[in-house]
């Protein structure tokens, strides 16, 4: 009998995971908590929480070749640099040409994974679902955590004396999409990391004034 893998997330990782795990006759499903793969390439305009964002204009700084699957390459009229839309599509279409959409539940999210009172025998884990406000939990002999790391934002209030009693608006770049409600203001974008320049050269074009600070945390 095959093993079966649970694979958390339908991302980047997830999808390739799935992919993998059939190459080796394994029997996998991947919980995916929204309603589409894709994960942080997936733009959407409002915010979700416990979910990667990114903002509209985004274009990956990694070339096509460098970033594509070893079984599945980008099609040659993609550019070298694509924008988020297009790695999307070449998500979606590896998901295709693989069949792999059946093996994914959508619209699911993972409550918890737990060892099995007999895990020391089986090595079997209790993974516990929730779909449609009902739960259940299955069994699963190994369990493939594919949900990225950009979910959680690094705001560290503490390191800005004063914010407190700050009038303005302020939060992280996870939750920037467009720069089209910062016309004619005054914007500090702190880090200059590939996001922060982004922004900052992004909302030059609409801002009254944009400084740009490096800060050690």
């Amino acid at each position: 009998m095959a093993k079966k893998v649970a694979i958390i997330g339908a991302g980047a990782s997830g999808l390739p995971a799935i992919k993998c795990c059939l190459d080796e006759g394994l029997e996998p499903t991947c919980f995916e908590r929204s309603d589409d793969i894709g994960g942080l390439w997936r733009f959407k305009t409002d915010r979700e929480e416990s979910r990667a964002s990114i903002y509209q204009s985004v274009i990956i700084n990694t070339s096509k070749e460098m970033m594509c699957y070893s079984d599945y390459p980008i099609p040659a009229e993609y550019p070298n640099y694509m924008h988020n839309s297009k790695v999307l599509q070449y998500f979606s279409q590896y998901m295709d040409h693989f069949q792999l959409r059946k093996y994914i539940e959508f619209r699911t999210s993972v409550c918890s994974v737990k060892k099995r009172p007999d895990f020391a025998a089986t090595g079997q884990w209790d993974i516990t679902i929730e779909h449609d406000g009902k739960q259940e939990t299955r069994v699963f002999d190994a369990v493939l955590v594919c949900v990225g790391h950009h979910t959680s934002p690094n705001l560290p209030l503490h390191s800005f004396p004063g914010i407190e009693t700050f009038k303005g608006q302020y939060f992280h770049s996870r939750d920037y999409k467009t720069p089209d409600d910062f016309k004619g203001k005054r914007i500090i974008v702190v880090g200059i990391g590939n996001t922060g320049v982004d922004l900052a050269v992004e909302l030059s074009a609409v801002a009254k004034q944009v400084g740009i600070k490096k800060n050690k945390w």
